[in-house]
Protein backbone atom coordinates (compact mmCIF):
# COMPACT_ATOMS: atom_id res chain seq x y z
CA UNK A 1 0.00 0.00 0.00
CA UNK A 2 1.62 3.24 -0.58
CA UNK A 3 1.82 6.65 1.31
CA UNK A 4 -1.24 7.95 -0.79
CA UNK A 5 -3.70 5.17 -0.01
CA UNK A 6 -3.00 5.02 3.36
CA UNK A 7 -3.53 9.02 3.80
CA UNK A 8 -6.95 8.66 2.18
CA UNK A 9 -7.87 5.98 4.42
CA UNK A 10 -6.83 8.38 7.54
CA UNK A 11 -8.92 11.29 6.62
CA UNK A 12 -12.35 8.81 5.90
CA UNK A 13 -11.57 7.19 9.30
CA UNK A 14 -11.44 10.78 10.96
CA UNK A 15 -14.36 11.68 8.89
CA UNK A 16 -16.35 8.81 9.59
CA UNK A 17 -16.24 9.18 13.16
CA UNK A 18 -16.83 13.07 13.36
CA UNK A 19 -19.83 12.32 11.57
CA UNK A 20 -20.44 9.25 14.01
CA UNK A 21 -19.84 11.80 16.91
CA UNK A 22 -22.19 14.64 15.40
CA UNK A 23 -25.07 12.01 14.41
CA UNK A 24 -24.91 10.58 18.27
CA UNK A 25 -24.89 14.12 19.37
CA UNK A 26 -27.85 14.66 17.42
CA UNK A 27 -29.75 11.92 18.28
CA UNK A 28 -29.46 12.40 21.69
CA UNK A 29 -30.77 15.83 21.84
CA UNK A 30 -33.53 14.55 19.45
CA UNK A 31 -34.00 11.76 22.24
CA UNK A 32 -34.23 14.29 25.27
CA UNK A 33 -37.00 16.45 22.99
CA UNK A 34 -38.90 13.84 22.14
CA UNK A 35 -38.70 12.69 26.06
CA UNK A 36 -39.44 15.46 27.44
CA UNK A 37 -42.60 16.32 24.92
CA UNK A 38 -43.63 12.64 25.40
CA UNK A 39 -43.12 11.39 29.03
CA UNK A 40 -46.21 13.81 30.41
CA UNK A 41 -48.81 12.59 27.89
CA UNK A 42 -49.18 9.05 29.93
CA UNK A 43 -49.20 11.43 33.16
CA UNK A 44 -51.97 13.55 32.14
CA UNK A 45 -54.03 10.63 30.15
CA UNK A 46 -53.90 9.21 34.03
CA UNK A 47 -55.05 12.03 35.24
CA UNK A 48 -57.51 12.46 32.68
CA UNK A 49 -58.97 9.05 33.90
CA UNK A 50 -59.01 9.91 37.20
CA UNK A 51 -60.94 13.10 36.75
CA UNK A 52 -63.52 11.22 34.37
CA UNK A 53 -63.87 8.36 36.88
CA UNK A 54 -64.34 11.24 39.70
CA UNK A 55 -66.89 12.93 37.84
CA UNK A 56 -68.94 9.71 36.97
CA UNK A 57 -68.75 8.84 40.87
CA UNK A 58 -69.77 12.63 42.20
CA UNK A 59 -72.70 12.71 39.27
CA UNK A 60 -73.93 9.18 40.95
CA UNK A 61 -73.42 10.73 44.55
CA UNK A 62 -75.16 14.12 43.18
CA UNK A 63 -78.36 11.59 41.71
CA UNK A 64 -78.79 10.02 44.70
CA UNK A 65 -78.73 12.91 46.90
CA UNK A 66 -81.19 14.54 44.80
CA UNK A 67 -83.12 11.38 44.43
CA UNK A 68 -83.10 11.19 48.27
CA UNK A 69 -83.91 14.84 48.62
CA UNK A 70 -86.93 14.02 46.42
CA UNK A 71 -88.11 11.64 48.53
CA UNK A 72 -87.47 13.45 52.15
CA UNK A 73 -89.53 16.50 50.59
CA UNK A 74 -92.19 14.00 49.14
CA UNK A 75 -92.36 12.34 52.71
CA UNK A 76 -92.76 15.30 54.29
CA UNK A 77 -95.20 17.00 51.79
CA UNK A 78 -97.43 14.06 53.32
CA UNK A 79 -96.97 14.29 56.96
CA UNK A 80 -97.76 18.33 56.50
CA UNK A 81 -100.95 16.77 54.55
CA UNK A 82 -101.27 14.17 57.18
CA UNK A 83 -101.23 16.99 60.30
CA UNK A 84 -103.62 19.36 58.14
CA UNK A 85 -106.18 16.26 58.06
CA UNK A 86 -105.87 15.58 61.88
CA UNK A 87 -106.20 19.57 62.55
CA UNK A 88 -109.46 19.79 60.61
CA UNK A 89 -111.00 16.74 62.12
CA UNK A 90 -110.25 18.23 65.70
CA UNK A 91 -111.63 21.36 64.61
CA UNK A 92 -114.60 19.82 63.42
CA UNK A 93 -114.96 17.46 66.32
CA UNK A 94 -114.19 20.55 68.79
CA UNK A 95 -117.14 22.55 66.82
CA UNK A 96 -119.48 19.39 67.43
CA UNK A 97 -119.02 19.18 70.83
CA UNK A 98 -118.89 23.07 71.44
CA UNK A 99 -122.43 22.80 69.45
CA UNK A 100 -123.73 19.90 71.82
CA UNK A 101 -122.43 21.75 74.51
CA UNK A 102 -124.56 24.96 74.10
CA UNK A 103 -127.82 22.64 73.02
CA UNK A 104 -127.20 20.73 76.43
CA UNK A 105 -127.39 24.35 78.04
CA UNK A 106 -130.00 25.58 76.09
CA UNK A 107 -132.08 22.33 77.40
CA UNK A 108 -130.80 22.85 80.67
CA UNK A 109 -132.02 26.46 80.60
CA UNK A 110 -135.64 26.08 78.99
CA UNK A 111 -136.57 22.76 81.76
CA UNK A 112 -135.07 24.95 84.32
CA UNK A 113 -137.87 27.45 83.52
CA UNK A 114 -140.29 25.34 82.83
CA UNK A 115 -140.15 23.58 86.17
CA UNK A 116 -139.55 26.90 88.23
CA UNK A 117 -142.65 28.09 86.73
CA UNK A 118 -141.40 31.36 84.84
CA UNK A 119 -143.93 33.21 82.73
CA UNK A 120 -141.58 32.73 79.60
CA UNK A 121 -144.62 32.97 77.10
CA UNK A 122 -148.27 31.77 76.34
CA UNK A 123 -146.69 29.26 74.29
CA UNK A 124 -145.27 27.56 77.35
CA UNK A 125 -148.45 26.62 78.14
CA UNK A 126 -149.92 25.95 74.36
CA UNK A 127 -147.54 23.32 73.18
CA UNK A 128 -146.86 20.42 75.25
CA UNK A 129 -143.75 19.29 73.60
CA UNK A 130 -142.26 22.31 72.37
CA UNK A 131 -139.50 20.31 70.98
CA UNK A 132 -140.78 17.99 69.16
CA UNK A 133 -140.68 18.65 66.34
CA UNK A 134 -137.46 21.22 64.05
CA UNK A 135 -139.17 24.14 62.59
CA UNK A 136 -136.94 26.26 59.75
CA UNK A 137 -137.59 30.11 61.87
CA UNK A 138 -139.24 31.18 64.03
CA UNK A 139 -140.12 34.87 63.15
CA UNK A 140 -140.66 37.70 66.18
CA UNK A 141 -142.05 40.97 64.78
CA UNK A 142 -140.96 43.54 68.21
CA UNK A 143 -144.22 45.30 68.81
CA UNK A 144 -144.96 47.92 71.72
CA UNK A 145 -148.13 48.95 74.03
CA UNK A 146 -149.16 51.64 71.78
CA UNK A 147 -148.47 49.83 68.27
CA UNK A 148 -152.16 48.25 67.97
CA UNK A 149 -153.08 49.76 64.95
CA UNK A 150 -149.25 48.54 63.52
CA UNK A 151 -149.77 45.22 64.45
CA UNK A 152 -153.31 45.17 62.95
CA UNK A 153 -151.79 46.26 59.25
CA UNK A 154 -149.37 43.37 59.81
CA UNK A 155 -151.96 40.99 60.55
CA UNK A 156 -153.77 42.04 57.05
CA UNK A 157 -150.86 42.09 54.71
CA UNK A 158 -147.98 39.57 55.41
CA UNK A 159 -148.89 37.85 58.68
CA UNK A 160 -150.77 34.48 58.32
CA UNK A 161 -154.29 34.72 60.13
CA UNK A 162 -156.42 31.91 62.32
CA UNK A 163 -155.97 28.06 60.24
CA UNK A 164 -153.19 29.62 57.83
CA UNK A 165 -150.91 30.50 60.36
CA UNK A 166 -151.20 26.66 61.94
CA UNK A 167 -150.72 25.27 58.58
CA UNK A 168 -147.58 27.54 58.28
CA UNK A 169 -146.11 26.21 61.11
CA UNK A 170 -147.34 22.93 60.43
CA UNK A 171 -146.41 22.32 56.34
CA UNK A 172 -143.31 24.94 56.41
CA UNK A 173 -141.98 24.81 59.31
CA UNK A 174 -142.09 28.75 60.72
CA UNK A 175 -143.54 30.06 63.80
CA UNK A 176 -144.44 33.90 63.38
CA UNK A 177 -145.58 35.63 66.66
CA UNK A 178 -145.30 39.51 67.91
CA UNK A 179 -143.14 40.00 70.75
CA UNK A 180 -143.65 41.79 73.76
CA UNK A 181 -143.07 42.12 77.49
CA UNK A 182 -145.21 43.16 80.14
CA UNK A 183 -145.68 46.70 81.93
CA UNK A 184 -143.99 48.40 84.60
CA UNK A 185 -147.07 47.85 86.43
CA UNK A 186 -147.41 44.18 85.64
CA UNK A 187 -151.55 43.36 85.41
CA UNK A 188 -152.33 46.81 84.37
CA UNK A 189 -154.60 48.31 82.34
CA UNK A 190 -152.01 47.59 79.10
CA UNK A 191 -151.22 44.28 79.94
CA UNK A 192 -154.51 43.69 80.12
CA UNK A 193 -155.18 44.80 76.83
CA UNK A 194 -152.55 42.87 75.20
CA UNK A 195 -153.87 39.09 77.01
CA UNK A 196 -157.54 40.14 75.28
CA UNK A 197 -155.69 40.66 71.74
CA UNK A 198 -153.72 37.43 72.16
CA UNK A 199 -157.11 35.76 73.05
CA UNK A 200 -158.59 36.96 70.04
CA UNK A 201 -155.56 36.18 67.69
CA UNK A 202 -153.32 34.48 69.34
CA UNK A 203 -150.72 35.07 68.06
CA UNK A 204 -148.53 36.82 70.65
CA UNK A 205 -144.72 35.68 72.88
CA UNK A 206 -145.09 37.19 75.93
CA UNK A 207 -141.65 38.00 77.50
CA UNK A 208 -140.19 38.27 80.99
CA UNK A 209 -139.25 41.72 80.45
CA UNK A 210 -140.23 45.21 81.69
CA UNK A 211 -141.30 47.35 78.18
CA UNK A 212 -139.44 50.51 77.36
CA UNK A 213 -137.52 52.16 74.05
CA UNK A 214 -134.11 52.12 76.27
CA UNK A 215 -134.27 48.44 77.04
CA UNK A 216 -134.66 47.26 73.31
CA UNK A 217 -131.16 45.66 73.53
CA UNK A 218 -132.62 43.43 77.54
CA UNK A 219 -135.39 42.78 74.98
CA UNK A 220 -133.64 41.59 72.19
CA UNK A 221 -131.35 38.88 74.66
CA UNK A 222 -134.76 38.14 76.30
CA UNK A 223 -136.66 37.15 73.21
CA UNK A 224 -133.67 34.70 71.39
CA UNK A 225 -133.21 33.36 74.78
CA UNK A 226 -137.31 32.37 75.20
CA UNK A 227 -137.78 31.61 71.30
CA UNK A 228 -134.47 29.21 71.35
CA UNK A 229 -135.95 27.38 74.50
CA UNK A 230 -139.28 27.29 73.21
CA UNK A 231 -138.99 26.28 69.43
CA UNK A 232 -136.28 23.88 67.79
CA UNK A 233 -135.19 26.05 64.39
CA UNK A 234 -132.53 26.77 62.34
CA UNK A 235 -132.89 30.35 62.47
CA UNK A 236 -134.64 32.71 64.61
CA UNK A 237 -135.12 35.82 62.97
CA UNK A 238 -136.19 39.34 64.63
CA UNK A 239 -138.32 41.98 62.62
CA UNK A 240 -140.18 45.76 63.51
CA UNK A 241 -143.91 46.21 63.49
CA UNK A 242 -143.71 48.72 60.73
CA UNK A 243 -141.85 46.86 57.91
CA UNK A 244 -142.71 44.74 55.23
CA UNK A 245 -141.97 41.28 54.85
CA UNK A 246 -141.85 38.76 52.37
CA UNK A 247 -141.62 35.43 54.02
CA UNK A 248 -141.65 32.84 51.25
CA UNK A 249 -137.97 34.87 49.87
CA UNK A 250 -136.54 35.04 53.68
CA UNK A 251 -137.18 31.39 53.83
CA UNK A 252 -135.60 30.55 50.86
CA UNK A 253 -132.65 32.47 51.62
CA UNK A 254 -132.00 30.95 55.03
CA UNK A 255 -132.87 27.75 53.28
CA UNK A 256 -129.14 28.33 51.26
CA UNK A 257 -127.28 28.83 54.74
CA UNK A 258 -128.92 26.32 56.49
CA UNK A 259 -125.98 23.85 57.04
CA UNK A 260 -123.36 26.89 57.82
CA UNK A 261 -122.67 27.21 61.21
CA UNK A 262 -122.74 30.70 63.30
CA UNK A 263 -124.87 32.37 60.55
CA UNK A 264 -125.44 36.15 61.16
CA UNK A 265 -127.35 37.72 58.16
CA UNK A 266 -128.80 41.20 57.56
CA UNK A 267 -127.95 44.67 56.20
CA UNK A 268 -124.48 45.24 57.51
CA UNK A 269 -123.59 49.19 58.15
CA UNK A 270 -121.10 51.28 60.17
CA UNK A 271 -122.67 54.21 61.47
CA UNK A 272 -121.44 56.78 62.93
CA UNK A 273 -121.07 56.69 67.36
CA UNK A 274 -123.16 59.64 68.34
CA UNK A 275 -121.66 61.35 71.42
CA UNK A 276 -123.65 64.49 71.40
CA UNK A 277 -126.44 64.56 73.88
CA UNK A 278 -129.98 64.86 73.44
CA UNK A 279 -129.72 63.33 69.74
CA UNK A 280 -131.09 60.29 68.81
CA UNK A 281 -129.13 57.74 68.71
CA UNK A 282 -126.92 58.90 70.92
CA UNK A 283 -124.04 56.67 72.30
CA UNK A 284 -123.35 57.32 76.18
CA UNK A 285 -120.31 55.15 76.00
CA UNK A 286 -118.77 56.68 72.66
CA UNK A 287 -116.19 57.01 74.56
CA UNK A 288 -115.28 53.21 73.78
CA UNK A 289 -115.22 53.38 70.32
CA UNK A 290 -111.85 55.45 69.78
CA UNK A 291 -112.26 59.12 69.38
CA UNK A 292 -114.66 61.91 67.98
CA UNK A 293 -116.12 60.45 64.45
CA UNK A 294 -115.52 57.22 65.01
CA UNK A 295 -117.68 54.65 63.58
CA UNK A 296 -119.46 51.95 64.39
CA UNK A 297 -117.48 47.82 64.08
CA UNK A 298 -120.05 46.31 60.93
CA UNK A 299 -123.33 45.24 62.11
CA UNK A 300 -126.83 44.22 61.03
CA UNK A 301 -129.14 47.15 60.57
CA UNK A 302 -132.13 46.55 63.46
CA UNK A 303 -134.99 46.34 61.42
CA UNK A 304 -134.75 43.00 60.24
CA UNK A 305 -131.71 40.73 60.81
CA UNK A 306 -131.29 37.13 61.39
CA UNK A 307 -129.05 34.32 63.67
CA UNK A 308 -128.63 30.55 63.24
CA UNK A 309 -129.45 28.33 65.99
CA UNK A 310 -126.06 27.99 67.23
CA UNK A 311 -126.06 32.28 68.00
CA UNK A 312 -129.22 31.91 69.51
CA UNK A 313 -127.75 29.20 71.71
CA UNK A 314 -124.95 31.66 72.59
CA UNK A 315 -127.41 34.62 73.76
CA UNK A 316 -129.52 32.22 75.90
CA UNK A 317 -126.59 30.51 77.54
CA UNK A 318 -124.80 33.97 78.46
CA UNK A 319 -127.43 36.48 78.09
CA UNK A 320 -126.83 37.62 82.04
CA UNK A 321 -122.83 38.49 81.02
CA UNK A 322 -123.51 40.13 77.44
CA UNK A 323 -123.39 43.93 77.41
CA UNK A 324 -126.08 45.77 76.54
CA UNK A 325 -124.91 49.39 74.17
CA UNK A 326 -127.89 51.72 73.58
CA UNK A 327 -128.85 50.93 70.16
CA UNK A 328 -130.44 47.12 70.09
CA UNK A 329 -128.65 46.55 66.34
CA UNK A 330 -125.18 47.44 68.42
CA UNK A 331 -125.27 45.67 70.77
CA UNK A 332 -126.38 42.20 69.08
CA UNK A 333 -123.17 42.84 66.76
CA UNK A 334 -120.89 43.73 69.60
CA UNK A 335 -121.90 40.15 71.03
CA UNK A 336 -120.44 38.19 67.91
CA UNK A 337 -117.51 40.33 67.40
CA UNK A 338 -115.53 37.40 69.53
CA UNK A 339 -116.93 34.85 67.79
CA UNK A 340 -116.24 32.98 64.46
CA UNK A 341 -119.37 33.89 62.99
CA UNK A 342 -120.39 34.60 59.66
CA UNK A 343 -121.36 37.72 58.59
CA UNK A 344 -123.97 38.20 55.54
CA UNK A 345 -124.68 41.20 54.36
CA UNK A 346 -127.54 40.60 52.03
CA UNK A 347 -128.94 44.19 50.85
CA UNK A 348 -132.77 42.25 50.10
CA UNK A 349 -133.41 42.68 53.31
CA UNK A 350 -133.30 46.57 53.52
CA UNK A 351 -134.93 47.51 50.53
CA UNK A 352 -137.23 51.20 50.23
CA UNK A 353 -140.75 51.20 49.95
CA UNK A 354 -142.12 51.82 46.24
CA UNK A 355 -140.97 52.28 43.37
CA UNK A 356 -137.67 50.82 44.95
CA UNK A 357 -139.04 47.47 46.21
CA UNK A 358 -141.59 47.78 42.70
CA UNK A 359 -138.18 48.11 40.50
CA UNK A 360 -136.64 45.26 41.97
CA UNK A 361 -139.92 43.24 41.89
CA UNK A 362 -140.39 43.40 38.31
CA UNK A 363 -136.76 43.03 37.42
CA UNK A 364 -137.52 39.41 39.64
CA UNK A 365 -135.76 40.19 42.29
CA UNK A 366 -137.92 39.86 45.02
CA UNK A 367 -137.57 42.14 48.31
CA UNK A 368 -137.48 40.68 51.58
CA UNK A 369 -138.09 43.79 53.70
CA UNK A 370 -139.10 47.08 52.95
CA UNK A 371 -138.96 50.10 54.48
CA UNK A 372 -137.95 54.00 54.40
CA UNK A 373 -134.51 54.73 56.07
CA UNK A 374 -135.48 58.08 56.67
CA UNK A 375 -138.30 56.50 59.36
CA UNK A 376 -136.38 53.72 60.34
CA UNK A 377 -139.55 51.39 59.15
CA UNK A 378 -142.50 52.49 56.67
CA UNK A 379 -143.09 55.67 57.63
CA UNK A 380 -147.09 56.10 58.68
CA UNK A 381 -146.58 51.94 58.28
CA UNK A 382 -150.83 51.22 59.50
CA UNK A 383 -151.43 53.73 56.79
CA UNK A 384 -149.45 52.61 53.69
CA UNK A 385 -148.29 48.97 54.02
CA UNK A 386 -150.99 47.60 52.53
CA UNK A 387 -149.87 49.96 49.70
CA UNK A 388 -146.63 48.32 50.11
CA UNK A 389 -147.76 44.88 49.99
CA UNK A 390 -149.81 45.45 46.54
CA UNK A 391 -146.72 47.24 45.06
CA UNK A 392 -143.98 44.72 46.84
CA UNK A 393 -145.30 41.42 47.89
CA UNK A 394 -144.41 38.33 46.76
CA UNK A 395 -147.89 36.99 46.57
CA UNK A 396 -149.99 34.48 48.84
CA UNK A 397 -149.38 31.79 46.21
CA UNK A 398 -145.55 32.39 46.74
CA UNK A 399 -145.90 31.05 50.22
CA UNK A 400 -147.56 27.81 49.76
CA UNK A 401 -145.63 26.79 47.04
CA UNK A 402 -142.35 27.40 48.34
CA UNK A 403 -140.36 24.61 49.36
CA UNK A 404 -137.93 24.66 52.34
Amino acid sequence: MSFKSKGELSTKSFVSKKWTFLLCLGCFCAGMLFTNRMGPVPKSKGIMRTTAVEAEKLKLISEGCSLKAKEEKHVSKDIIGEVFKTHHAIQTLDKTISNLEMELAAARAAQESLLSGSPLSTDANRADTPRKRRYLMVIGINTAFSSRKRRDSVRATWMPQGEKRKKLEDEKGIIVRFVIGHSATTGGILDRAIEAEDRKHGDFLRLDHVEGYLELSAKTKIYFATAVALWDADFYVKVDDDVHVNIATLGETLVRHRKKPRIYIGCMKSGPVLSQKGVRYHEPEHWKFGEAGNKYFRHATGQLYAISKDLATYISINQHVLHKYANEDVSLGSWFIGLDAEHIDDRRLCCGTPPDCEWKAQAGNICIASFDWSCSGICRSADRIKEVHRRCGEGENALWSATF
